[in-house]
């Protein structure tokens, strides 16, 4: 937390449905245009519009629905102020692994240790879901390093040129994992499918990643 300034106070709550995404696709594209223009990493360039901004959460409906993404969303009095995403394993070999992504805190709300509020969120999440394996890459130098390695993260390396920020230009990305106490494979598969149900996708492409981007990375902002 930065020194004088007061604890967050933010209600944080998960999008259980799809519709419920829609319903907030306007605010969560707000706050990524924030988080973007601000110059995080999250596999969109500085071009990038309002109407863009939400169609990307408004392609993110379906994952929700089929139990393949769960999202919680952060709002204050005056307004949403964060998000971050859960991406669960569609293959029958990784249901007990899942990776944290899309960690965005609004310019407004950072300092106050809302992006640590989100995270654990995330993470408690996942882990009844029963992934017992968390996994996550952020930009190589930023911030967010800091937020994790302080949540118990384990630095697995980095990656040269990785991706793009909004600007253009290329920055390593260095992968993150954490164990967490859920059950094993078995159970943590058993629970991952009957959630997302029949309708769940599977397949190589990532219902999730922004067209043209990078995929679904955290970022660097973080509170």
């Amino acid at each position: 937390m930065t020194a004088g300034r007061a604890a967050v106070t933010a209600d944080v709550s998960r999008l259980r449905t799809g519709g419920e995404l829609l319903a907030a696709a306007g605010p969560l594209a707000d706050l990524l245009l924030d988080t973007v223009h601000a110059g995080a990493s999250l596999g969109f360039l500085e071009s990038l519009d309002r109407t863009g901004a939400a169609e990307f959460w408004r392609d993110q409906a379906s994952a929700v629905d089929s139990g393949l993404l769960a999202v919680w969303m952060a709002r204050d009095a005056g307004g949403v102020t964060g998000t971050i995403g859960v991406r669960f394993g569609d293959k029958p070999n990784g249901r007990h692994r899942a990776e944290i992504v899309k960690l965005m805190v609004h310019r407004r709300a950072r300092g106050q240790g809302l992006g640590r509020t989100l995270l654990t969120a995330a993470e408690e999440g996942a882990t009844r879901r029963g992934a017992r394996l968390l996994h996550l890459d952020t930009e190589t130098g930023s911030p967010a390093e800091r937020l994790y390695r302080a949540a118990g993260w384990e630095r697995a390396g980095t990656i040269p040129d990785y991706a793009a920020d909004p600007y253009g230009k290329l920055h390593p990305t260095t992968l993150y994992y954490k164990r967490t106490g859920a059950a094993g494979v078995g159970g943590g598969a058993e629970a991952i499918a009957a959630s997302a149900g029949a309708g769940a996708a599977v397949g190589g492409t990532d219902p999730g990643a922004p067209r043209g981007g990078s995929g679904a990375r955290t970022g660097a902002p973080y509170a």
